[in-house]
């Protein structure tokens, strides 16, 4: 059953759309993740769910209200910023207390609330720290405390992770799934980030130039992109006409655009013969880079590059630049793609 429901929601600035008849829906306790490049919407769109931008037409429901006329502190949500937004002559505990005043609610009302939300992020021992004080994930998580402590019916989190450096990117994405989860808190994410929105949703909306282009499961959209826009944002597919399938080797392709992932392919140092199970043809090395656990080589076959992953077992196992390779590509993993 649906928790929050937008329905042809549209937002201009003067003559240019920003998104037009927009429409999704998230069910109680589920995370979503709006995930698109810069200048496709989704920052507006959340906003526009806060009540901090007014939406031009559409509705927005909340477990059953109609919420898009109601000014921001009436409709139930909780926003994170990208910028976190501390004021930095206030402590933690006035931090994340500076919501509740503002409704006026007495001390006695909150102050278990602030505890809460103080344990619920782990922050204990910093309340008397002021932002300055703080490193930039404890910051992050003072500003998550603040959203929740107003016990929101929807937490909308603006890219919430983007100034962090890596290591500490993924350790909190992980905590901000753990809390939600605990918490059960319908939950809205922007991101541009293809790995966050894989790991840490329940449901991705892509959206391209104001309009969702797909939307599921992680697994789902990774698995089966719809268009070439997806295909190219979601994953490093190798995406290729007709006429390039059939330069490397498939005879008759059914469509005119295709995706196959890198790792679906297979190298070998012999040559590898067709069947009914795939294509087969003979490469050579053009590149090879080391990501870690994965060898991602390019490999040029009938003048298409193809690139390839592989997981990194050991050097030994390496192919070298300029050397032959043989390929196979299982039918199955040459998804046909729509243009737009």
């Amino acid at each position: 059953m649906s928790f929050v429901e937008v329905e042809r929601l549209s937002k201009r600035y003067g003559q240019t759309p920003v998104f037009e008849d927009l429409s999704f829906v998230a069910a109680k306790g589920e995370f979503i993740t709006l995930l698109g490049p810069s200048g496709c919407g989704k920052t507006t769109l959340l906003r526009c769910l806060a009540g901090l931008t007014a939406s031009d037409a559409g509705e927005i429901y909340i477990d059953g209200r109609e919420i898009s006329r109601l000014k921001c502190r009436d409709r139930g949500t909780g926003m994170v910023f990208q910028s976190y937004a501390l004021f930095p002559n206030m402590n933690v505990v006035e931090n994340i207390s500076f919501g509740p005043r503002m409704k006026g609610l007495r001390r006695a009302q909150y102050l278990d609330r602030v505890r809460d939300a103080i344990a619920t992020v782990e922050l204990e021992g910093k309340e008397r720290f002021y932002p300055h004080q703080l490193s930039g994930g404890q910051q992050q998580r003072v500003a998550l405390a603040r959203a929740l402590v107003l016990e929101p019916k929807i937490l909308l989190l603006d890219e919430p992770l983007n100034a962090l450096d890596a290591k500490i990117r993924k350790s909190l994405r992980l905590e901000i799934r753990k809390i939600q989860k605990q918490l059960d808190i319908t939950t809205i994410f922007v991101t541009h980030d293809q790995e966050e929105a894989l790991i840490i949703s329940d449901k991705i909306l892509i959206l391209d130039r104001g309009r969702i282009v797909q939307m599921g499961r992680p697994d789902e959209i990774y698995a089966a992109p719809r268009t070439e826009f997806v295909a190219n944002f979601i994953g490093n597919y190798n995406v290729f006409s007709g006429e390039q399938m059939e330069s490397i080797g498939c005879s008759r392709p059914a469509g005119d655009l295709f995706a196959i992932r890198p790792e679906a392919i297979s190298l070998s140092r012999q040559p590898v013969a067709g069947n009914n199970h795939g294509i087969a043809a003979r490469g050579l090395i053009e590149d090879r880079l080391v990501l870690g656990n994965i060898i991602r080589y390019s490999v040029r076959v009938n003048g298409c590059i193809l690139v390839v992953d592989l997981l990194n077992r050991e050097q030994g196992d390496w192919f070298d630049k300029g050397q032959d390779a043989g390929l196979f590509i299982p039918w199955e993993e040459c998804k046909q793609l729509a243009a737009h």
